[in-house]
């Protein structure tokens, strides 16, 4: 279909009417702090209405809620290309994008898809932020981290990893604990409770669908591993944390 001489009008009329977008640099500057994992700078410019106003970032629809989603759906593309360069695991980049993407799908106002955004932004930086505040990572231990995050419903041994890694099991585990701050089963093990605190925060999964999900041996070793590591039981957990609305997390 040849719709040239549409696009050309259109190109005529915003040019007349002056419709031009924001320099990129001014956009981009955004983003590059949340891949950075600046969190102050985050906190301080996270205006609502700067995400609301559209103004000089192009009309993507005539429908202000959907045009709002779309706009959305630019930003959170480009925060996760700019953190994965920046070294967040690819995998949890990807997942964590399509997340949020399928939140801001299910929202009915230009409030609560404001709210989400801000929850967004803060999510990533605070995932950079942490990973800016160790060392800088080797490969090996990138490669493993992502292992982990891919493979986080499989029992996970040092085994596999040295395997996947073409390291020693001793070598692997040494720069692992050097880079990270802990051994890679410690590491394995808060990556599952992690997990299974957004499980019992954001689905009906009862806690042997969880522990099974998770790869524990049992049940009962599930409570005895969450409760060490959170300091409290995972119903008492549920009970407190199941389905917190939005606007707590924007909070932070």
């Amino acid at each position: 279909m040849d719709i040239s001489k549409e696009w050309y009008k259109s190109e005529f009329i915003n040019h007349e009417s002056m419709h031009s977008h924001i320099p990129v640099e001014e956009e981009f500057k955004d983003y590059i702090a949340i891949a950075e994992g600046d969190i102050e700078y985050v906190i301080n410019n996270r205006n609502d209405e700067s995400f609301k106003n559209t103004s000089g970032k192009g009309i993507l629809s005539e429908n202000e809620l959907q045009n709002l989603k779309y706009h959305f759906v630019v930003a959170v593309t480009l925060i996760t290309r700019y953190c994965v360069m920046n070294g967040l695991e690819l995998e949890k980049a990807y997942t964590l994008s399509d997340f949020y993407i399928l939140k801001a799908d299910k929202c009915t106002s230009t409030s609560e898809l404001v709210i989400l955004h801000n929850t967004m932004c803060y999510d990533f930086c605070n995932k950079m932020h942490i990973l800016k505040k160790s060392e800088i990572l080797s490969k090996p231990v990138v490669l493993c981290m992502d292992y982990i995050y891919k493979n986080i419903h499989s029992r996970i041994t040092i085994q596999q990893l040295a395997e996947y890694t073409n390291l020693s099991e001793s070598y692997l585990s040494k720069i692992f604990r050097k880079e990270i701050g802990m051994p890679v089963s410690n590491y394995i093990t808060l990556q599952k409770i992690d997990k299974a605190k957004n499980l019992l925060s954001y689905s009906d999964y009862s806690l042997s669908d969880i522990a099974n999900y998770l790869a524990f041996s049992s049940q009962s070793h599930f409570i005895q591993v969450f409760q060490r590591h959170v300091g409290v039981t995972p119903h008492k957990y549920r009970d407190k944390h199941f389905r917190n609305n939005w606007a707590d997390l924007s909070k932070n």
